[in-house]
């Protein structure tokens, strides 16, 4: 499939699964790289993560399908899977295997433990494998549980960020020496090393491990959301003396307390009095007031608002639809918008030219 993005040229073959690992094979195909997807047959109608990608329905225990799959991983350039240990190896698909028959391909497995350990074939989800990282502890109010943070920091950044990373460093490895390879790319691996400056702190007794208690956790009062008049919130993040400053001259915090901005004995008096502050105002009036400036302003906005900021349209954030348009960016090889996500199989005659002849 043509493209002009900086992985054109790349083919990544997909066995279809859910969260992680396609939004890993989305990623790559907006970068330019030609993703086909394999389906199970009549699976349903897969949404925003199969953007960009062409689909084929295979059967995975039928011959003249296994065979068709063999023959497409055997021209991949990259193989993605998500699934427990084992499975890929029971379909005749694992990674040995493979890698006889396409020396370079990099073989990508997406999994929540990992490929080995005492939980590895135990079933789990984000939020499971978070909490086993201490990212799960760490959030959320002091007197409250844990808060989910979504499913971001478990699936899409401990899994489908580092298995994109693994798999273009594999990538590299594999052209320049001929040599293809595993990525055993684990969420709680993943989401173990986003938390590797919080371990460092902890490790130097400068992070204390209870939840907002700390000055990255909601009790700093520098760096926390505050409610509005109207109900709405604001974020202040004026973590640097600079940008406290600029909070004080702009909101006339002329009280000598607030020169304690790192006394934590003293940050609960100081939040109340910026809570009484900001209950003053509408969100969009202290948009007026801050936003743009150095003070480190940004408005809590919901799904729906975030698409009509100023901003975000003027960066094209989304797209018409709206969802989110490819990020990064290049100067040279911008590639063009993500193709919507295809229906079942809708794809086979143009996979089976284009990979096989």
């Amino acid at each position: 499939m043509a493209s002009n993005g900086p992985l054109a040229g790349v083919r990544i073959l997909e066995f279809g699964g859910i969260g992680p690992g396609p939004f890993a094979a989305m990623l790559l195909g907006d970068m330019g790289a030609d993703v086909v997807r394999i389906d199970r047959p009549n699976a349903p109608h897969e949404t925003m993560l199969a953007r960009g990608k062409r689909s084929i329905a295979l059967d995975m225990k039928a011959p003249d399908d296994k065979r068709i799959a063999a023959e497409l991983a055997q021209q991949a350039d990259i193989l993605i899977e998500g699934f427990r240990p084992g499975v890929m190896e029971r379909l005749g698909f694992g990674p040995e295997g493979m890698l006889k028959t396409n020396p370079k391909l990099v073989y990508g497995r997406m999994t929540g433990w990992g490929q080995h350990g005492p939980l590895a074939q135990a079933a789990g989800h984000d939020l499971n494998y978070i909490a086993l990282s201490g990212a799960l502890h760490a959030i959320g109010p002091k007197d409250g549980p844990p808060v989910p943070p979504l499913n971001l920091v478990g699936d899409f950044g401990g899994g489908s960020l580092y298995l994109v990373m693994g798999l273009l460093a594999a990538l590299t490895h594999a052209r320049a020496t001929g040599e293809g390879q595993i990525v055993d790319a684990a969420m709680t691996d993943g989401a173990i090393s986003l938390m590797g400056l919080f371990y460092g702190l902890r490790s130097e007794d400068r992070w204390a491990d209870a939840r907002q208690s700390n000055f990255l956790d909601g009790a700093a009062p520098f760096y926390r959301c505050y409610q509005c008049s109207d109900d709405k919130w604001v974020s202040i993040a004026a973590i640097e003396p600079q940008f406290w400053a600029e909070l004080r001259q702009r909101l006339s915090l002329s009280d000598p307390l607030f020169d304690a901005q790192h006394d934590q004995r003293r940050w609960p008096e100081i939040s109340a009095k910026l809570e009484a502050i900001f209950l003053n105002r509408s969100r969009d009036e202290w948009r007026t007031l801050l936003e743009g400036s150095d003070v480190c302003f940004a408005p809590v906005l919901s799904m729906t608002e975030a698409p009509q900021h100023p901003h975000n349209r003027s960066r094209g954030s989304f797209t018409h639809d709206l969802q989110a348009n490819v990020a990064p960016r290049f100067s040279v090889t911008a590639g063009q918008n993500p193709l919507p996500p295809p229906q079942t199989d809708a794809d086979r005659d143009s996979i089976l030219k284009d990979w096989l002849g």
